[in-house]
């Protein structure tokens, strides 16, 4: 069955490459035309054409040691392979963004049908973020932001056949990020000095802002986030960038997560089915509550998901002690159901993130945190892409010197024993109620 299952979603996929092929040779004009300056966020966002992924490149065990120009052309390339034109960073008061800029605009150069847009992250702090100081000042800026806004549009104005949206802040009104979360105000004060640039010419008249943040900071949850200044901000944005994480919450809110005493007695891989099918839902009702919220206020908008994502190990919540989520095949599976669901809905996913990164979690190299990448530190594909990887689209790409592989060297039945199925309902509750 298993073996079956792979076979199937392989002829799946090489059938869609062929037919994608196709299409790409009947209307190679009018691609060409929009891989240009002057295709727009708009066009953009919501086009099955231009899968979005999240980024950041990072090698080392920290942020000191910067990906090169090389490096990061790379991993562009290799992006561009498995369909990504649009990719999202997260702060630009660190050298590894503008590098990036440089190396899309190297690689535009060197190929014209070369194509990758970016949505630029402005990283933005409460006052006393990071520091001694006792008390974050939630309703102040912390020093840094200003400079960090102007970096952003000194950027966007650099390069606007790339940067096609800034984002102001990154999970920055969530309140479960005590170090540095700030009131809705603060960022709607710099999403509007960003629109009255564009306003007065000082950018360009098609960059989109947004936030980019938990989907109960817009409104999708409980009702300490619905604040005028909020409602505000909707209506500021160019549109919503709102975060999902199923995987997060198998631990912190398993209402959709575990096997229920009705389905204990379907096989293993069925549960399975049915933990990532509900996994799925609970998503989509999170999409749909931010959604509902802005159509209360009378505002109508795209809303689109700025991250949502699958770690593949953890020694913590969602391990094999936890609530056994994190593993290649479940990634695969969410991967493959997300973009699913997107693609039909014209909803763009920012899908988190594109390779492993050791630094999130520096003292502990096995915590989630570090990876949530479909590509991992060794140059292999995980299970999503290994599809891709037996169609070669990874032909003659390198990273870090080394072709791009598949994790458990494809052996399906490897992986497998891997997978853990999820706890049941009764488990899960005697853990929380430890």
């Amino acid at each position: 069955m298993k073996k079956s299952t792979h076979r199937i979603k392989t002829t799946i996929f090489l059938t869609a490459v062929l037919a994608t092929g196709l299409l790409i040779a009947c209307s190679n004009q009018s691609k060409k035309s929009m891989s240009s300056t002057n295709i727009t966020a708009e066009e953009i966002l919501g086009n099955p054409e231009y899968q979005a992924i999240s980024y950041s490149g990072y090698r080392e065990i920290t942020r000191d040691i910067v990906p090169t120009v090389a490096e990061l052309k790379e991993d562009m390339l290799i992006l561009e392979a498995m369909g990504i034109k649009l990719i999202r960073t997260y702060n630009v008061y660190l050298d590894a963004v503008p590098r990036l800029l440089k190396a899309i605009r190297e690689l535009k150069e060197e190929d014209p049908d070369f194509e990758m847009y970016v949505m630029l992250g402005a990283w933005i702090d409460a006052k006393n973020a990071w520091t001694d100081e006792p008390e974050r000042i939630r309703d102040e800026d912390s020093p840094r932001n200003a400079g960090e806004i102007d970096r952003a549009a000194a950027l966007a104005n650099k390069y606007p056949d790339i940067v096609k949206i800034i984002a102001v802040g990154n999970e920055a009104m969530v309140h479960w990020q005590t170090e540095y979360w700030v009131e809705p105000g603060i960022i709607l004060r710099w999403v509007n000095h960003l629109q009255g640039l564009k306003k007065d010419g000082k950018l360009p008249e098609t960059l989109w802002i947004t936030s980019s943040d938990n989907f109960a900071s817009w409104g999708g949850g409980g009702t300490e986030y619905h604040k005028e200044d909020l409602n505000e901000l909707i209506k500021a944005v160019d549109f919503i960038s709102m975060h999902t994480y199923p995987m997060h919450d198998t631990h912190y809110n398993p209402v959709f997560w575990g096997v229920p005493e009705e389905e204990e007695g379907l096989s293993n891989e069925e549960k399975i089915e049915a933990a990532l099918q509900r996994s799925l839902e609970y998503s989509v009702s999170q999409y749909q509550s931010v959604v509902d919220y802005m159509k209360s206020l009378g505002v109508d908008k795209p809303v689109h998901i700025g991250e949502t994502g699958w770690a593949t190990i953890s020694n913590g919540y969602y391990g094999p002690d936890g609530s056994r989520a994190t593993d290649e095949f479940k990634m695969g599976r969410f991967h493959e159901l997300i973009r699913e669901w997107s693609d039909e809905n014209n909803v763009s996913v920012f899908y988190f993130e594109a390779f492993d990164e050791k630094w999130k979690d520096a003292a502990n190299q096995l915590g989630s945190e570090n990876h949530f990448g479909l590509i991992n530190l060794q140059s292999q594909a995980k299970y999503p892409l290994w599809d891709m990887v037996d169609a070669g689209v990874f032909e003659g790409l390198t990273r870090d010197g080394k072709p791009i592989t598949k994790t458990f060297d494809g052996d399906l039945d490897e992986l497998m024993k891997t997978v853990l199925v999820p706890p049941t309902e009764e488990e899960i509750q005697a853990a929380h109620s430890n």
